[in-house]
């Protein structure tokens, strides 16, 4: 036999033809059904003494890019930067990264998804299922936090037949934005009345249990919330902070880990103020760049944990490596 080191190129070639063709007709031996599905979507790290899941409920469905959904921005433009990106420019879906806190003392759920809602499509209410394939019961949930009262992070409080979804848990959320979005006077908005009166339905049922927030709480022990409003009238974040290191859950001061990052002075469409979102996410954002602090973004790609980093006077986002071993 000839030497690895004296075999040709052309020698290779031919002996890797005729061995695919040795190949013809040989049985499939693991042959095996495609299984169609994905596995459950949860990601579990530690906070110090805490322990932290991310739970999703699924990614919601845009559509295609449209022109000015995010501020002086046309549809090509858009089409542009998530080419550019080695993004998907024909369709453009967000997910949604809920925040489980087991503090030790407390189980704390940090926003809940659609639900049962299909307003953005059919890949959403996904929560529960994967909240119990990590291991925990929505019956064990004792508060859950809101970081504002729009329908992808607050409609997952009730069953589609009406019932509590965490019936043991206390509920939080500013009043301004409880009092906005439950606004009787607003159902009748040609823009936000139909949203309006989806909130009603899913928070009214709810007040009993509901506890309003104010900026600098600590809502529960080692979680304390930050007033960030313009997406919503009382949007907040929340700092989650053990044995001296924190995470920041930034909610939607962002949606996008491109556009809302690269280009930060563009407002969302679906801001209530798109001048005072600018304003609060360059705020966070200067903070998180300047102390290095993590976030969990609720609409970034999954698992949705990184940095932002100062970049000239915008950002970047830089994700953070997912662990295999906790």
């Amino acid at each position: 036999m000839a030497h690895l080191s004296h075999v040709s190129r052309r020698q290779l070639l031919a002996g890797a033809t005729a061995s695919g063709l040795a190949g013809i007709g040989t049985p499939a031996l693991a042959k095996a059904p495609m299984a169609n599905t994905q596995a459950p979507s949860f990601y579990r790290f530690k906070l110090g003494a805490f322990e932290l899941t991310v739970v999703s409920d699924g990614p919601l469905q845009m559509g295609a890019p449209q022109p000015n959904i995010f501020t002086d921005t046309s549809k090509d433009e858009m089409v542009k930067t998530l080419a550019d990106n080695f993004l998907p420019s024909d369709a453009v879906a967000m997910e949604q990264n809920a925040l489980v806190v087991n503090t030790g003392n407390q189980l704390v759920l940090i926003d809940t998804g659609l639900g049962a809602f299909k307003m953005m499509g059919n890949d959403t209410g996904r929560l529960v299922a994967n909240l119990k394939a990590a291991g925990i019961s929505p019956g064990d949930v004792d508060a859950v936090l809101l970081t504002h009262a729009h329908g992808d992070h607050c409609f997952g409080l009730l069953r589609a037949d009406g019932a509590r979804e965490f019936p043991n848990a206390q509920v939080f959320v500013t009043q301004s934005d409880y009092n906005f979005w439950t606004d009787e006077a607003k159902v009748s908005h040609p823009q936000i009345g139909e949203f309006v009166a989806a909130t009603r339905k899913h928070l009214m049922p709810n007040r009993d249990r509901i506890a309003f927030i104010v900026d600098g709480q600590e809502v529960v022990p080692g979680i304390h919330a930050i007033a960030t409003p313009g997406h919503t009238v009382g949007h907040v974040v929340f700092m989650i902070t053990s044995q001296g290191q924190t995470i920041c859950n930034a909610g939607d001061i962002a949606h996008h880990h491109i556009i809302s990052v690269e280009t930060p002075r563009k407002e969302f469409a679906y801001d209530t103020d798109g001048k005072l979102g600018v304003a609060s996410r360059l705020r966070l954002f200067d903070m998180l760049s300047a102390k290095r602090m993590p976030l969990i973004a609720y609409h970034f790609p999954w698992p949705g944990i990184g940095y932002i980093g100062k970049h000239g006077d915008a950002y970047r986002y830089f994700p953070s490596p997912m662990r295999t071993v906790l």
